[in-house]
């Protein structure tokens, strides 16, 4: 089948590779290297197997109606001006209304319908701008600062905080966007979503719980992140914690987030497995 869809398909997937590879290099140097774009690589390899796990047909479309190409008539001037202009955002973001409008000449839009959880997926690819991560960080790393001070001012620690800014002992501390947690919030969103639409798209209202979970999840484990740093800090100096340590607890602190939304889930499966038996049971 797939040898198939390149044959009748191949000016199509040219095009759509033309456009594609290079706009991949550059997200490849500028954000999948760093902390905030670490799961885009996962997004990307987990979102295209979606595809093909829900058998996409990419054979009995047929053509397409005429108006389905117009929106490309926007997507392409907005592509070649994101790329031009070094503005990744807009650049990515209109590959990806290329990508959706290839998927629709390619598959028709039922196959596309059917397939929008995981065409939604792969928007998780597409880079906030700076301006967005800044307006959505601020009180999230007041929020953080706030509550790891709370927690070790009365366990004995000399600490004290100024907006953002922590200072404990002779050293001063910065809460910036990675350890108030954006960056874990939008991985473990991306992440959780898939898991959860593998496991529980047919139970919608248990999806929902779950997805609800998320963000006080990431909160959570990123306020647990900033008081491991600031101990770090105290204990070891500051070159130990703004190393290798700040990656490895991130990296650690991350895959314990993941690991908990998994145990939630077997958690209230449990839960709700007894509370049928009960109900079974008293019937």
């Amino acid at each position: 089948m797939l040898r198939r869809a390149l044959r009748m398909h191949w000016p199509l997937l040219v095009g759509l590779l033309i456009v594609a590879i290079p706009s991949l290099i550059t997200l490849g140097r500028q954000t999948w290297s760093t902390e905030a774009g670490a799961h885009g690589p996962i997004v990307l390899a987990t979102g295209l197997w979606l595809l093909s796990y829900n058998k996409i047909d990419l054979i009995h479309a047929g053509r397409q109606p005429w108006w389905t190409w117009l929106p490309l008539a926007a997507a392409l001037p907005v592509y070649a001006f994101g790329r031009a202009f070094d503005f990744l955002f807009i650049e990515v973001s209109a590959l990806y209304l290329i990508f959706i409008i290839g998927m629709v000449q390619l598959a028709g839009i039922s196959e596309v319908r059917r397939n929008l959880f995981a065409l939604f997926y792969l928007a998780f690819i597409i880079p906030p701008p700076g301006w967005v991560l800044d307006t959505l960080t601020s009180p999230l790393r007041e929020f953080v600062s706030y509550i790891s001070v709370a927690i070790l001012q009365p366990m004995g620690f000399p600490i004290e905080r100024s907006g953002v800014s922590l200072t404990i002992a002779q050293y001063q501390l910065l809460v910036e966007d990675a350890c108030a947690g954006m960056n874990s919030i939008t991985g473990l969103t991306a992440i959780s979503l898939f898991y959860i639409y593998l496991m529980h798209r047919a139970s919608w209202r248990y999806a929902l719980v779950l997805v609800a979970l998320i963000i006080p999840v990431a909160v959570f484990v990123n306020i647990l992140r900033v008081i491991a740093l600031i101990l770090l800090t105290y204990y070891y100096g500051d070159a130990v914690a703004q190393g290798f340590m700040h990656v490895t607890t991130g990296m650690v602190l991350f895959a314990f987030a993941v690991a908990s939304i998994f145990l939630i889930d077997r958690m209230m499966q449990a839960v709700l497995a007894r509370w049928h038996v009960k109900s079974e049971a008293t019937a």
